[in-house]
């Protein structure tokens, strides 16, 4: 079976599945410049960020998700399937080589994009969307523990099975966020939307900043905000990665979230006197 070589540049922030296990979504670029979909990848917290990064070049065996619907998604061959790094790109001149395969084709307008993920001779379910303006940055407390019955579930599966052979801490997953980070942008034609952002660095970067202040969790979301608006926003050149859920491809408004971000520096504006 010939491996598929994918530009990695999404990677979501664990959520646990009573069928899968802990799970992320990562989604990238072929060769050809196309977007893929790798679902399910199971996590594995110590080596998650190891395993490979973002806009790494890697080689995987994938076969079609013929339980999923939506175009762009694969799934891995096997549990064994290796993932084998054969690349990275970097972000000299301002992102240059990134730009060239990740911003081949960029939305600007939401409601078309809706209408192509809702019409099922295209189905869109990945894209890079230019936000015309983004207004604000939004925290909003949610549950901090994962369901207890998919909790029980993974415990009793892991127990009988092993899966990740270690004795010695047979079961912990990840923690879950106990906060919501979204975005509220207009499109090219002044449609308002807010769209949460489910991206593995934004989890992290919580997770860090609250342990630099030593468990403040006010703090640490002002950090959090401070990154993904003050700086983000203000002094990047910022485009989401959107992609839909399965479950709400067809029946949302609007199926879309924020995977991930792409922001190279701002262009600079040369005077002209």
């Amino acid at each position: 079976m010939p491996k598929i070589k994918v530009l990695i540049t999404v990677k979501t922030y664990p959520t646990i599945s009573s069928k899968y296990d802990e799970l992320v979504c990562t989604a990238g670029f072929t060769e050809n410049g196309t977007w893929i979909r790798i679902y399910p990848i199971a996590f594995r917290k110590n080596s998650y960020n190891e395993q490979y990064k973002k806009y790494d070049w890697v080689e995987i065996d994938l076969d079609k998700n013929t339980s999923d619907f939506r175009p762009e998604s694969y799934r891995p061959h096997s549990h064994e399937s290796d993932i084998k790094i054969v690349g990275h790109l970097e972000t000299d001149n301002d992102w240059e080589v990134r730009k060239k395969t990740v911003l081949k084709n960029v939305h600007k307008d939401l409601t078309q994009l809706i209408a192509d993920a809702h019409n099922k001779q295209i189905c869109t379910s990945l894209a890079v969307f230019k936000p015309t303006e983004v207004l604000d940055f939004i925290i909003e407390p949610t549950e901090r523990e994962w369901d207890k019955n998919k909790l029980a579930t993974l415990e009793a599966e892991r127990t009988q099975l092993n899966l990740f052979k270690q004795p010695e801490n047979p079961f912990e997953v990840v923690k879950k966020l106990p906060y919501k980070f979204s975005y509220t942008f207009k499109d090219i034609n002044g449609r308002p939307s807010t769209l949460m952002i489910e991206d593995w660095e934004i989890g992290q970067l919580y997770w860090n900043c609250l342990q630099r202040a030593d468990g403040n969790e006010q703090i640490a979301c002002e950090k959090v905000r401070q990154k993904y608006f003050n700086d983000f926003v203000k002094t990047k050149d910022l485009y989401f990665f959107l992609g839909t859920t399965q479950i709400h491809h067809y029946v949302s408004r609007n199926p879309f979230i924020i995977i991930g971000l792409f922001y190279p520096t701002k262009p600079k504006i040369e005077s002209l006197f």
